[in-house]
């Protein structure tokens, strides 16, 4: 059953949604709460699957890697499961979606270079028909999903 955020709690999770570093304190500050209220809704939230997890995003090319791109694959009949089982593995990976329509999945990647690039389609050809777009920059970057008004 989909519960609705209370403002409180809506606002609190725009703010960890803006920056998961952002203290207790200080989100108590901007809603009207003390930090410990804060605190304990908070773990409200993470208790009840709202926030699952806090990430650190990290620059991809200062992490060695020159593309950045978003590769649609259309499985081969008996190919889905097998690649599912697997793409887990591939380290090119940072996002994949199963989704609708002619293809069957969407994966984010970030590759060294061209070469990478090349033998890692090489590796995705066995399981079904690929295409690659190539990032050349992010527009919107994870946005927060709740807006506060």
């Amino acid at each position: 059953m989909i519960k609705k955020l209370d403002v409180l709690n809506a606002k609190i999770v725009h703010a960890l949604q803006k920056g998961a570093r952002t203290s207790f304190a200080e989100m108590g500050r901007a809603i009207g709460l003390t930090p410990p209220a804060v605190a304990e809704r908070v773990k409200k939230l993470e208790d009840t699957g709202v926030i699952l997890k806090y990430n650190t995003k990290v620059s991809y090319t200062h992490m060695g890697y020159q593309l950045k791109a978003m590769i649609t694959l259309r499985a081969f009949v008996g190919k889905l499961k097998p690649f599912l089982e697997v793409v887990p593995s591939f380290k090119e990976v940072i996002n994949c979606y199963r989704i609708t329509g002619n293809e069957n999945i969407m994966m984010e990647v970030v590759l060294r270079d061209q070469k990478h690039l090349e033998t890692f389609i090489d590796t995705l050809i066995q399981y079904g028909e690929t295409r690659t777009h190539i990032v050349l920059s992010e527009v919107v970057s994870s946005a927060p999903i709740i807006e506060v008004k």
